[in-house]
């Protein structure tokens, strides 16, 4: 394998890149520095969270940076600011031994003006979230007209959260003779067409097959009733007992719940949220980095960026709406050629995400048993016996206590002395999990398929059939309507967060999501009707009222968006055609 020593790099980068412990490139660094370095083409890069991609691209920007010119010469957009922050630092440590080089972040959540006065001590590389930086550019605080190189960090990720309109604003600006490099995970339709627009015949790197996970990692999924999903958590860290990973959530109200329930159940736990202050961030995350909290509970927002070594799981509390997500938060794990797991705690209606995961990673998907009572209790006893024998005693700080001790327990022998240390240390689990409930999801009956003549079927509008289906939700489900939709600007998380905030209950499995031009209709589960019913009494989303009533059955087709147009003409035909009918009644 080629070494570092073996690159075009300068010595002075190489001594930094030494200092930090590395000798060999990866395989996204392997192959993106010599291209950056040997020419001047456009690059795509395709390589898993953790593959090293920021030195893949950070030290040959490095190398070519002119530092005896001021202006900016370098531009790296990426999705968060934590991810900004990381990047910034990584150039720094890089760069410590090339004199005059400087680096600055630029992010929203931060003083402005702080980030303009940084500005003036005129930067040649800038990190940027699109936002901020766009804000930058209109203020007319940063200039692009002699941008050499472009990054595009995360551009799956900045594609996902919105970020498509400040992108293009931004790209538009730069100077047309310049290096464009592009670095994702996955490479959805929107990247591709970000390519397509901005990049002249761009070479393609890929790190394994493209939107697949890494070989490193475990998947494993848990089938339970919604309402258990946190009791299954709670199972799953038990029975892992040297457990140090990220918890993910859907929405950072659901973030903040988990955690505040497992900090006061006793877990060594925190949360990291769009609501933290910046200080607020950097006491969770350093307390997360020297292990002072084994399990940081976040929404996948939260958690770009985040630099974390040795993670041993990844726990996903529900599956994120966008499944190639997926493999950003298990690939936080199983990395330097580690072995790692990602835990799935899912509902018996998600088994074609399941199904659809499967194909996506390119890995097998194990479906597990929630542990049993008596199984956590037996891992836990072993786990504090192979801590006892391999506990290393510190005799200094002993020695002082040494002789009361045996005093005080003179008359206990051996293994009395031992059942009294494991039922100490051990009583807890014993008594908790004492009958202890099965949490898995009973499995479903095969039911047979309906045949096509027990639908309600054809109208005939125009010549054309159309097929209504049974309004009645999916076994389990209610389904329910609502009077916003695409005109109020409704999308499925906002939709998700309405019902999450006006229930306040995390656990209320939400099914599937229809969004109209002015409605919507969503499914529950069965048991939280009233709740969800009474929840939404004398709400407003903005400006309007919300009417959220039970779906009627003949109005299943409006729940279909790709039948909508149809349903219109339908009606709009009956309409006329009655109208006749009264002219000539009339005559």
């Amino acid at each position: 394998m080629t070494e570092f020593k073996d690159m075009e790099l300068r010595e002075d980068i190489l001594r930094a890149v030494f200092e930090l412990g590395f000798e060999k490139p990866t395989g996204i660094q392997e192959k993106v520095i010599p291209e950056i370095l040997e020419g001047k083409g456009d690059i795509i890069g395709l390589a898993q969270t953790g593959t090293g991609k920021t030195a893949g691209f950070g030290l040959p920007i490095i190398q070519e940076t002119d530092v005896n010119t001021k202006a900016v010469q370098c531009i790296i957009l990426c999705p968060t600011r934590e991810l900004c922050l990381q990047i910034c630092k990584d150039f720094k440590q890089y760069s410590k031994y090339v004199k005059g080089f400087k680096t600055l972040a630029i992010y929203g959540g931060a003083s402005i003006s702080t980030q303009i006065n940084g500005l003036k001590s005129n930067p040649q590389v800038i990190v940027g979230t699109p936002g901020r930086t766009l804000d930058m550019i209109k203020r007319r605080k940063l200039s692009l007209t002699h941008i050499r190189q472009l990054v595009l960090d995360e551009a799956d990720e900045m594609l996902n959260m919105g970020f498509r309109e400040d992108l293009d604003a931004i790209l538009k600006d730069t100077p047309k003779e310049k290096q464009t490099l592009l670095f994702s995970a996955t490479m959805p339709s929107g990247v591709r067409q970000l390519t397509k627009k901005y990049m002249d015949n761009p070479v393609e790197i890929v790190i394994g097959k493209k939107n697949t996970g890494t070989a490193d990692v475990e998947h494993e999924v848990y089938t339970v009733r919604a309402a258990d999903r946190y009791l299954t958590l709670k199972r799953l860290l038990d029975i892992n007992p040297g457990i140090y990973g990220i918890v993910f959530c859907r929405t950072r109200a659901e973030t903040r719940d988990v955690a505040q329930k497992l900090i006061e159940d006793g877990y060594p736990a925190d949360a990291i949220h769009g609501d933290l202050s910046q200080a607020q961030r950097d006491q969770v995350m350093h307390a997360f980095r020297n292990h002072s909290i084994q399990m940081l509970v976040a929404t996948d927002v939260a958690a770009r960026g985040l630099d974390i070594h040795d993670l041993t799981h990844i726990v996903n509390y529900n599956l994120p709406d966008e499944l190639e997500m997926y493999i950003h938060r298990s690939g936080r794990t199983g990395r330097a050629g580690k072995k790692g797991k990602s835990l799935i705690i899912s509902h018996s209606r998600e088994g074609r995400k399941i199904q659809s995961l499967e194909k996506i990673t390119g890995q097998k998907i194990v479906r597990k048993s929630v542990p049993r009572g008596e199984d956590i209790v037996q891992k836990r006893l072993y786990t504090l016996m192979d801590n006892i024998e391999k506990i290393v005693v510190d005799e200094e700080k002993i020695a002082p206590y040494w002789e009361e001790i045996k005093q005080k327990l003179d008359w206990l022998d051996r293994d009395e002395l031992l059942k009294r240390l494991i039922f100490l240390e051990f009583n807890r689990f014993v008594e908790y999990y004492k009958n202890a409930k099965d949490l898995n999801a009973p499995e479903k009956e095969n039911k047979p398929k309906r045949k096509n003549k027990e639908r309600k079927n054809k109208e005939r509008p125009n010549g054309k059939e159309i097929y209504k289906k049974s309004p009645v939700a999916e076994s389990g489900f209610t389904r329910f309507f609502i009077n916003i939709g695409e005109k109020q600007n409704i999308k499925v998380h906002n939709l998700i967060g309405l019902i999450n905030e006006n229930t306040r209950n995390r656990n209320i499995e939400i099914g599937k999501i229809d969004i109209m031009r002015k409605f919507s209709f969503f499914e529950v589960e069965e048991a939280f009707t009233t709740q969800v019913l009474n929840a939404f009494n004398d709400t407003y989303y903005h400006d309007t009222k919300l009417v959220v009533e039970i779906s009627k059955p003949d109005n299943k087709v409006k729940a279909r968006p790709e039948k909508e147009h149809a349903y219109k003409k339908e009606h709009t035909y009956k309409k006329k055609k009655g109208s006749k009918q009264r002219k000539r009644q009339r005559r």
